[in-house]
């Protein structure tokens, strides 16, 4: 069994929660639940859960100061964080940023399948949780100029400098990372999602299958079809109809 709990002011939500959990999660155990802030440091100190069910707005403060508390006191959160929120639109690009997963409310039984399918999967991994300290960066400077990513791969998740990937491909669900000094990391994530994330730090979807930075742009050759030519010597098609974007972009940059 896996022991968790919820953290929501919400009677309503905890309930459904449980008997949603209780349906299509029953390895999840549901070991205790809190309503507040106050309660919800005192039930994660007593339980030590391995899922936290953490509601943003509280009537005492947010599900944020519960994680920035405990992270002063004992230095790191070892938990997996389901954040269930309303649409808090910085909220949830933070989360995406640290690849923490979020639910909607009202909470979809779908997703949440798809939420705890994606925990089963990583629940062994050698996890550092330094992506909750990149969230809880990111919410405390309120600024969504976001310096750094985290990438959640098959061998744990890793934080990189947003200025150091030079390109992203797609391949099928997945999406490939090239990034200075690094290894290529696969991500099962599609590229529309990256492409939704990295736009407003300088990055242009030139192709179907490649998003770039436009600052590893070294060169634009219009002929044979037209491709670029990046920071680590590779070749990238550009589609016919983003010929003309990508030129207006060299032209401003």
């Amino acid at each position: 069994m896996i022991n968790s709990v919820i953290i929501d002011d919400d009677s309503n939500l905890r309930e459904g929660m449980k008997a949603m959990l209780t349906m299509y999660a029953p390895e999840i155990r549901i070991a205790g639940e809190a309503e507040s802030v106050v309660t919800g440091i005192e039930l994660i100190e007593k339980l030590n859960p391995e899922i936290i069910f953490l509601d943003i707005l509280m009537n005492d403060g947010t599900g944020f100061d519960i994680l920035e508390r405990l992270n002063q006191k004992y230095g790191k959160i070892s938990a997996h964080i389901i954040f269930i929120t309303a649409h808090e639109k910085f909220a949830i690009k933070a989360f995406r940023f640290s690849a923490l997963d979020f639910l909607l409310k009202p909470v979809d039984p779908d997703e949440l399948k798809n939420v705890i399918v994606k925990i089963k999967a990583i629940q062994h991994q050698n996890n550092n949780y330094k992506h909750i300290e990149l969230l809880l960066d990111n919410i405390s400077r309120q600024t969504e100029n976001f310096k750094k990513i985290a990438l959640s791969t098959s061998e744990g998740i890793h934080l990189f400098e947003i200025k150091d990937i030079i390109r992203c491909e797609s391949e099928d669900n997945y999406t490939m990372f090239y990034i200075k000094n690094h290894k290529p990391v696969v991500i099962s994530k599609t590229l529309k999602e990256y492409e939704e994330l990295l736009t407003e730090h300088g990055f242009e979807r030139i192709h179907q299958s490649h998003l770039i930075n436009l600052n590893e742009l070294k060169s634009y050759i219009k002929k044979d079809g037209g491709f670029v030519i990046m920071s680590d010597a590779s070749q990238l098609p550009v589609s016919q109809r983003k010929k003309e974007r990508l030129q207006e972009l060299i032209n401003n940059l």
